[in-house]
């Protein structure tokens, strides 16, 4: 588990592909902040944490609409080994009619639509959609 976003994003496409409704994963405040965004987009239901013997997890409720998941798919950018980092100017470039690209800011963790709004750039972490 050394890139905690990305395990977090695939662990999200593969739940929703095996219908799952419920996802546990290990508790971080990027975790955090990329879910509450993910949730305010509507590819979520809820996120809760909770304290289990002394460790954090995060909940994520997963959504779905007629019974197929609003998850299809996921495309890690951003990894450990490459870094890509993307002007307000690119994001338009990056992201697909479909897709939400997600970007870790100087600000806070935003959407493509919000980083073009803000004119903001920074890390391009995934796509989703």
């Amino acid at each position: 588990m050394n890139y905690l976003v990305g395990d977090f994003a695939i662990q999200l496409k593969n739940a929703s592909m095996a219908h799952k409704k419920e996802v546990r994963s290990h508790y971080s405040n990027i975790n955090k902040a990329v879910a509450q965004v993910l949730k305010k987009e509507g590819f979520l239901e809820s996120v809760k944490e909770e304290t289990v013997e002394g460790k954090r997890f995060l909940i994520v409720n997963l959504r779905y609409q007629r019974r197929k998941p609003v998850i299809t798919d996921v495309k890690l950018i951003s990894k450990p080994s490459l870094r890509t980092y993307i002007g307000a100017d690119e994001v338009n470039k990056k992201q697909g009619r479909a897709e939400t690209a997600i970007i870790s800011t100087n600000v806070c963790i935003l959407t493509g639509r919000e980083a073009v709004k803000k004119s903001v750039g920074g890390e391009l972490l995934f796509k989703i959609w």
